[in-house]
């Protein structure tokens, strides 16, 4: 995912993540899509032909199945587009274009219309057999490529077809089985090699996902070891030395300060817990709001007076971005309004900020697995700070994605009292989170 134009280069956005450029989803948009168009213009150069044999066949049969023929071929373009029962349209018009050709004799008023010139359905042949390569099975579209093309052989034969005889019929049978088969085996290797792709990025997330969890464990183990080894040791060979009540004190002292420091090794993350100013993250927020080539709308309210750990003030302005991100990317063009609320010490949180559109929206169990900014980038990264983010979206109708910081989940039985505890189960006691 690349930054948009006109961010500025010294920020600290999230590392730029590349776009697959073949996944299975995207292979059968495009088969869907190439598929469909083929078949209209196919279709509109076999209309006239069509046409000019509609005197040679009963009416209003001939008039029907040339309606349902070439109607499908141009609502299979439409659904293409919207992406929306596309897949099912072919393989229904696969259907019915076979049941045209076996019921071509029944049709046919005059068969010597056609002795000289082929049937219109010949010329449709490979475009139904691409579209039950798309629609069907592998081993079900093998089988309409052999199965079409031979009804139409069998049809060409006969006196109804031209009665042209079984070399002719048989010709054209075989160009239309080595035309769709060729048709076939491409996307067949389309989707072969995608699902491969597919199979291999959910891998290495997966792979990224364990690496990520080990490094965090292991930051968490070396900072144990280190205060084991700075506090507990030290406090124990002072106490095993002590003699007089002084001594004994001071070792006492020490063994509470290393309880102090165990207990809040394990309340804490690994990260500098330095404390800043809510302002100063808003001014940075703001500008990174006012850098993008179509700048947020920015609302800013009671910041002066509350603080936060820095490296909660790293990941709200980081999932922050990566939203106002995302909206740039997905939600449209400059006539969308973008807007960015921040506020401090609300209700509900002692940082809540509220990045919104009125673009075009998605529906996010849609959002396919190997895009990280929703998951990764913004909802795991404020909950492993105690954190949470509230997304909502709906097609056509916007998305509002709500930070909030600490999260505002109930306190588990044995949450110490005046704590808030985040989704990563790390206890924030309330003077470290804000300034009231």
């Amino acid at each position: 995912m690349s930054a948009p134009s006109g961010v500025r280069p010294g920020l600290p956005l999230e590392a730029a993540k590349p776009r697959n450029p073949l996944s299975r989803a995207r292979i059968e948009r495009i088969s869907d899509r190439t598929v469909s168009a083929f078949g209209l213009v196919f279709g509109l150069q076999t209309l006239p032909t069509a046409l000019g044999q509609l005197g040679a066949l009963r009416e209003p049969w001939g008039a029907a199945w040339m309606i349902a023929v070439f109607g499908g071929l141009a609502l299979t373009v439409i659904l293409a587009v919207v992406q929306r029962g596309v897949k099912i349209a072919m393989g229904v018009l696969s259907v019915v274009y076979l049941a045209a050709i076996i019921t071509w004799p029944l049709l046919v008023e005059d068969g010597s219309a056609f002795s000289s010139d082929k049937p219109w359905v010949w010329f449709l042949c490979s475009v139904f057999t691409a579209f039950a390569a798309v629609a069907y099975p592998l081993w079900l579209a093998v089988a309409y490529t052999f199965v079409a093309p031979i009804a139409y052989g069998i049809v060409r034969a006969l006196p109804a077809g031209g009665g042209v005889g079984f070399e002719l019929g048989a010709l054209d049978a075989i160009y239309a089985i080595i035309l769709g088969g060729v048709i076939l085996s491409i996307i067949a290797m389309m989707r072969q090699a995608s699902s491969a792709v597919d199979t291999a990025q959910s891998q290495a997330l997966a792979r990224y996902a364990n690496a990520v969890r080990q490094h965090a464990t292991e930051v968490e183990r070396v900072q144990v070891d280190a205060i084991v080894h700075d506090s507990v040791l030290t406090t124990l060979l002072s106490a095993a030395s002590a003699r007089s009540p002084e001594q004994k004190e001071l070792a006492a002292a020490m063994a509470s300060d290393a309880i102090g420091h165990l207990h809040a090794a394990e309340a804490a993350t690994p990260e500098d817990q330095t404390l800043v100013g809510l302002d100063r993250l808003a001014e940075r927020l703001v500008t990174s709001a006012n850098a993008f080539s179509s700048p947020f709308g920015v609302d800013v309210r009671d910041v002066e007076v509350h603080t936060l750990p820095v490296n909660v003030a790293e990941a709200v302005y980081s999932a922050t971005v990566q939203a106002m991100v995302n909206s740039m990317q997905h939600a449209g063009g400059p006539e969308v309004h973008r807007n960015v609320s921040i506020r401090g010490g609300g209700p509900a949180a002692t940082v809540e900020i509220v990045v919104s559109d009125d673009g075009s929206g998605f529906t996010e169990a849609e959002v396919p697995a190997e895009r990280l900014g929703l998951r990764i980038s913004i909802r795991d990264r404020l909950a492993k700070v105690g954190g949470r983010a509230r997304i909502e979206s709906e097609p056509g109708n916007g998305t509002t994605v709500t930070i909030l910081w600490p999260s505002a989940e109930q306190h588990p039985v044995g949450a110490p009292a005046g704590s808030a505890l985040g989704e990563s189960g790390v206890a924030f006691p309330r003077d470290v989170g804000a300034v009231e």
